[in-house]
């Protein structure tokens, strides 16, 4: 892989929260007063979850669109990872109340889009151009050394072995009508805490193996709400499972703040090398067949 010495930042999570995001995105330097794009050659990835619980998750997909549109003019990048409650609100969007195949909440992937933080205005406001956005977004992306991520998990890897795999896989279940195939991709990107706790260093190991990459990040997981930062406290990402994981949602939505997260996160530990035993065995042993989906 080659790697780019532009600059390199993450956003995640915003939900809805559009004045935040230009608000930040301005101060760092990455958009004008007008919301417009100013960070030159810079490359900004967006980890997913831009809808629901706040006022106004399409506007957000406006900015972002403008701003990957903006950006690629002057030779910088804007890119956008699939987050759970995207899935969700396409899902309300194809099934509607339909009932879920093992999943007996009222009203279908509709009532449980509404049980996540769903906003009507969201779903009625949808265009076919929101729509063909919203289904060509990866759920994976590797940048440099860094393997971005919207949600905590390894449950990735049940989508496919490499980051081209997983993403043609849920690539595959958007374009499908299978309820029962969108609820489970649901419920995988929904996971979490897989880089917590016992098994913590496995699971990173695995993930890094898999796809690629010396460190993950990821939203999903807020700061105030899994991390134990006070939501007045927020003032940068958590680096943890030996600096090898840093989580990025300060929780705009809780009561937190949004972050613009330059990477690498200075003060991190710098990540191990990917020689471990574990890594060695997996890429010695043979790859599973592609998983079909």
């Amino acid at each position: 892989m080659t790697r780019s010495t532009s600059p390199v930042y993450v956003v995640a999570d915003v939900h809805g929260h559009r004045a935040e995001l230009r608000a930040a995105l301005r101060a760092a330097g990455l958009a004008d007063a007008a919301g417009d794009w100013s960070g030159g050659r810079a490359r900004l990835w967006f980890l997913g979850d831009y809808v629901d619980r706040g006022p106004d998750g399409l506007g957000v997909i406006d900015d972002i669109r403008r701003l990957a549109a903006r950006a690629a003019t002057v030779g910088g990048e804007v890119g956008a990872l699939l987050g759970n409650h995207e899935l969700q609100l396409l899902g309300a969007h194809l099934f509607g109340s339909a009932p879920v195949p093992g999943w007996d909440h009222p009203g279908g992937l509709h009532g449980t889009w509404l049980l996540w933080g769903g906003r009507q205005a969201d779903l009625d406001g949808l265009t076919a151009e929101h729509l063909a956005w919203l289904r060509a977004l990866p759920a994976v992306a590797l940048v440099d050394d860094h393997l971005l991520l919207h949600s905590d998990t390894t449950r990735y890897l049940e989508f496919g072995r490499t980051v081209a795999d997983a993403n043609a896989a849920v690539a595959r279940t958007m374009a499908g009508t299978d309820i029962g195939e969108w609820f489970e991709a649901i419920r995988r990107v929904c996971d979490r805490n897989s880089f917590k706790g016992a098994g913590a260093d496995e699971a990173v190991d695995a993930l890094l193996g898999a796809y690629g990459g010396r460190a993950i990040v990821h939203g999903h997981s807020t700061l105030t709400g899994h991390f134990g930062v006070a939501r007045g406290q927020v003032t940068g990402p958590v680096t943890y499972a030996a600096g090898r994981v840093t989580a990025v949602d300060g929780g705009a939505y809780d009561g937190g703040r949004l972050l613009v997260v330059p990477l690498p996160v200075a003060g991190a530990a710098v990540p191990r090398q990917r020689d471990s035993v574990l890594h060695r065995l997996w890429t010695r042993r043979p790859r599973p067949e592609r998983q079909r989906t």
